[in-house]
């Protein structure tokens, strides 16, 4: 895998990308890169850079005024594995859930300062998910 860096207006997000991206899941996503650095790039296909995954990093980079993104291409896939692998890449993060007593150790010792990335849930009661 080569990572490349592009002029950001150079990126197409898919027209058709299904996955949404709410306001609070950008906000989220540039406070991660605020504070953490930006260390995804974004995957893209054929000349046109077409975004094969990354549609919400590029709007939170966008938001915080990059020029540019790194990113890796995945010029292997054929038309039709990109399309299924755009989808497929989103839904295996949504597939699992958390180790929730190893979460609240972790977070028991971990500092987000006044930011709000969503682990506010009470851990004694887990997700409605997890609990089916």
């Amino acid at each position: 895998m080569q990572i490349e860096t592009v002029d950001i207006e150079s990126l197409k997000p898919y027209e058709k990308n299904a996955k949404q991206h709410p306001k609070e899941q950008i906000e989220r996503i540039k406070k991660s890169i605020e504070m953490y650095g930006n260390n995804d790039p974004i995957a893209v296909w054929g000349d046109e850079n077409i975004i094969i995954e990354g549609h919400g990093r590029l709007i939170a980079m966008k938001e915080l005024g990059f020029t540019k993104a790194e990113i890796i291409r995945l010029d292997h896939l054929t038309d039709k594995e990109r399309r299924e692998y755009t989808l497929v890449h989103n839904q295996l993060t949504m597939n699992t859930d958390w180790d929730f007593e190893k979460l609240r150790e972790e977070l028991d010792t971990l500092d987000f300062g006044d930011f709000d990335f969503g682990f506010d849930h009470d851990l004694d009661e887990p997700f409605e998910d997890a609990k089916e």
